[in-house]
């Protein structure tokens, strides 16, 4: 019922429809908002878009790419801004298993620890605000985001095509 409506949609807008696409990417990697949009979201849609022929992956991937990379990297800076204090908020407090998850992940695992956590939902969005805060130098950051997110979107444009596919 939702799909059909959103196809209506779809095809009332056209090329507009592709501006979901990096909105929704960007709300799933978001601090805080990313911890209640699933990346289920972002893949149904663009796997309806891609198994309709309303999109191709050269036009939503590129653009799911920069929606991730713009909410990591508002994340990271956020987290360098806020720094140690953000531990005393009462986010950190509200979800403090999950920071601990995710601050021993860093631990373990330093820069890789980015690439992992972007493919691990739960802690996907409080990873880029807690590598700001632990310090990290920027251009290793960015470094190891730009491999993370390229991980991700292949991955994500391996499922579409593949679920895609059961859906002819």
């Amino acid at each position: 019922m939702i799909g059909d409506i959103f196809l209506e949609w779809a095809d009332a807008y056209g090329d507009y429809v592709l501006f979901i696409v990096p909105v929704v990417a960007f709300l799933e990697a978001s601090v805080g908002i990313g911890l209640f949009v699933s990346g289920a979201i972002l893949l149904s849609l663009c796997t309806m878009l891609y198994s309709q022929g309303i999109a191709s992956l050269y036009q939503m991937l590129p653009l799911a790419f920069i929606g991730a990379t713009t909410a990591d990297h508002m994340g990271f800076f956020l987290g360098r801004r806020i720094g140690p204090t953000f531990h005393e908020t009462r986010f950190a407090k509200r979800y403090a298993e999950r920071l601990e998850k995710t601050e021993n992940l860093l631990q373990k695992h330093g820069e890789v620890s980015i690439v992992f956590g972007r493919l691990i939902p739960a802690v996907r969005s409080i990873v880029p605000i807690m590598t700001g805060v632990s310090g990290l130098p920027v251009a290793r950051y960015v470094r190891y985001d730009l491999i993370a997110c390229t991980v991700w979107i292949t991955g994500l444009g391996l499922l579409v095509v593949g679920i895609g596919g059961l859906l002819d």
